[in-house]
């Protein structure tokens, strides 16, 4: 019995010792993961309609122009400086834009704040400065547009024009 008991001992025994002898004598080695990524700027670009409603060439525009307003939306990267242009439009003569009927047409002109003093165009100085990103929230900027008085060559129908709006980025 005694031989029973030291056997199994000697059994419990050199099962530790194997564990704590795959323990003690284990190594390890290490090595470090580089991790990158690249932000780049960006910008994505939308709108909603400049429209202008009823122009009417007899009365009440004969002498005062009709208003409207749409919408340029931006969204950026956080940071990326961005300007917006828009064009003259499909149916331009020269740096006149138009909205067009068939043949006939009603001019009009689009502007950068409610005063309509700064015209909104394509290049240069007529460019819209959005600033620099705070966010890459959207960013919503009011078109003032303006259809001039007096056009009495204006026939019944519907006119339409479309501009291009541009981010550069």
């Amino acid at each position: 019995m005694k031989f029973q008991r030291c056997v199994a001992l000697a059994g419990a025994l050199a099962v530790t010792l194997g564990w704590l002898s795959t323990t003690a004598f284990a190594a390890t080695a290490t090595a470090s993961l580089s991790v990158t990524a690249t932000v780049a700027n960006n910008c994505s670009i939308s709108t909603t309609a400049l429209a202008f409603g009823s122009y009417d060439p007899v009365t009440t525009h004969a002498s005062s122009p009709l208003d409207g307003t749409g919408t340029v939306v931006i969204s950026c990267t956080k940071g990326a400086a961005a300007t917006i242009g828009l064009n003259t439009g499909s149916n331009a003569s020269g740096s006149t834009r138009r909205m067009a009927n068939g043949g006939v047409f009603l001019t009009y002109e689009v502007y950068k704040e409610t005063a309509k003093t700064n015209i909104w165009g394509n290049s240069g100085v007529d460019l819209y400065d959005a600033g620099t990103a705070p966010s890459s929230a959207a960013q919503t900027f009011t078109v003032y547009g303006r259809v001039s008085a007096g056009q009495t060559g204006a026939v019944a129908g519907s006119y339409g024009d479309t501009v291009t709006a541009t981010v550069n980025f």
